[in-house]
């Protein structure tokens, strides 16, 4: 059984996946309180609701019945489904593991985002892990799990969320020090308003951080800041 938030269908926003269609399982609870946190429905600390318990079978239905209903256009070729396992901290729950496998055995393409805070191993290989690391802006600095960096594959994904451009700097150098481009793909992403787009992506150009990209929400700048998008 998983305590689930909520369940949908939408883009991928933020990761080296952004632009695709992708199914969201979003677990309820977090074991940490970000300064910028989006999602503080699914924390757990009475922001947005209770959770809907749900065993393994039925979330992945669900899933299953959001793409069934979406359909596929005349004439096209099915494409291999993604979903994303977020939260809150999917890693809080013992069942994620479980989930993760219910999806792959599928054939699904499935991600999961953590906040790097604990440990990501258990997760089954086969399952592209976006693992972020908190930065001072964060207010959660020190948090990361540090042997989390040894347990990185190339499908996965290392992700800061900035505040600032001194956020921007520790996480260059926190890359820089540990070699992280040779290891997967880094985001930097900016937590609008406190750091505007343009003024990362100015700094970017500038200095050039080895192996980092720029990864804005997407779904944001469609939908706005809403739920369930």
């Amino acid at each position: 059984m998983l305590n689930v938030s909520e369940i949908f269908l939408s883009i991928q926003g933020e990761s080296a996946q952004s632009g695709r269609p992708c199914s969201f399982v979003r677990l309820f609870g977090c074991n940490l309180r970000c300064v910028w946190c989006d999602t503080k429905y699914a924390r757990g600390d009475g922001a947005g609701g209770a959770p809907s318990p749900m065993p393994v079978p039925a979330i992945v239905a669900a899933v299953e019945k959001l793409y069934a209903d979406a359909g596929t256009p005349p004439g096209a070729a099915p494409v291999r489904r993604l979903v994303e396992i977020t939260g809150g901290e999917p890693l809080l729950q013992r069942e994620t593991a479980a989930l993760c496998a219910g999806f792959l055995d599928l054939g699904y393409e499935v991600m999961l985002e953590t906040n790097g805070s604990l440990d990501i191993g258990a997760i089954p290989a086969g399952v592209r892990r976006v693992v972020d690391v908190k930065c001072p802006g964060s207010g959660e600095e020190g948090s990361f799990f540090a042997d989390n960096i040894g347990r990185l594959r190339a499908g996965d994904e290392l992700k800061f969320v900035l505040a600032s451009i001194g956020d921007a700097v520790w996480a260059a150098e926190f890359c820089a020090r540990r070699g992280l481009a040779a290891r997967c793909p880094i985001i930097f992403s900016p937590s609008a308003p406190s750091l505007p787009y343009r003024t990362l992506a100015e700094w970017m150009v500038k200095t050039r951080p080895a192996g980092v990209r720029l990864g804005i929400q997407l779904h944001k700048a469609i939908w706005g800041d809403r739920r369930g998008v």
